[in-house]
């Protein structure tokens, strides 16, 4: 079974606010790339209409997450005045101090709700192809590539 641990946080925009949030998460997120070596995804998402702000992390394992909560986290109290956090979930086996540093976080920012999910099926595949990257192919599917097709393997 997968080791990974996926975090993904949800929240609320302030009103007013966008403009300094996106400015924030981008100096964020560069820093993240910058200085956690072993984080495999951080990205930062919002809607359309700019009221709701969604961080996916995937991490290899929570020891990584750990590190993520100590190297970034002195930055998450200066988000309070530009979001208001709806809740924290949690995609595997976070560990007692993993899961304390993220209610922790989720008390900071707004509800304190931290829901963790337990695997029950499935895989990961390190080195899929990014979309953004040079030399992947979104377009159409190969016999390969087409569970519908017969020829799958």
């Amino acid at each position: 079974m997968s080791r990974h641990v996926i975090i993904i946080d949800t929240s609320e925009i302030r009103e007013g606010k966008l403009a300094d949030l996106k400015e924030a998460m981008t100096g964020l997120t560069g820093f993240v790339e910058a200085h956690e070596s072993e984080i495999i995804a951080y990205h930062v998402y919002i809607n359309g209409d700019g009221t709701r702000l969604t961080v996916l992390q995937i991490h290899p394992d929570s020891a990584s997450a750990e590190f993520h909560m100590k190297v970034a986290g002195s930055a998450f109290p200066g988000f309070a005045e530009l979001i208001m956090m709806s809740g924290i979930d949690i995609y595997g086996n976070p560990g007692h101090e993993l899961l304390e540093l993220l209610k922790r976080k989720a008390r900071t920012l707004g509800s304190g709700n931290v829901v963790v999910h337990e695997l029950h099926a499935g895989f990961f595949r390190d080195g899929v192809p990014n979309p953004d990257t040079e030399g992947f192919s979104g377009s159409g599917s190969s016999p390969d590539q087409d569970p519908g097709n017969s020829n799958y393997h």
